[in-house]
């Protein structure tokens, strides 16, 4: 067994809407299964969804939705770009 750890790393936008995601997923709509079929995947989600709900103070703030908001919209522009088109890889998209 290989025990190395690898590291990955989000922005926090990223963290931030991934953890809800995950949230949304595994606790409130009770459908990781249906999602993920294969159990030994969900060792590694637990742990990512751990390991930002350890690292995240934004999911602990009274004005979560807001922030979430902000965030996913931040991360729709750097994807899509302020005219919500998809970039081509070559503007940086």
């Amino acid at each position: 067994m290989d025990d190395e750890v690898i590291n990955i790393k989000l922005t926090r936008d990223q963290a931030f809407v991934l953890s809800d995601w995950l949230y949304q997923v595994m606790f409130q709509s009770d459908d990781l299964e249906g999602i993920v079929r294969d159990r030994a995947v969900w060792s590694p989600i637990y742990s990512i969804s751990g390991t930002l709900d350890t690292t995240l103070s934004e999911i602990f703030m009274p004005d979560y939705g807001p922030r979430l908001e902000a965030a996913k919209q931040r991360l729709h522009a750097d994807l899509y770009g302020a005219d919500d088109e998809p970039m081509s890889p070559t503007e940086g998209g």
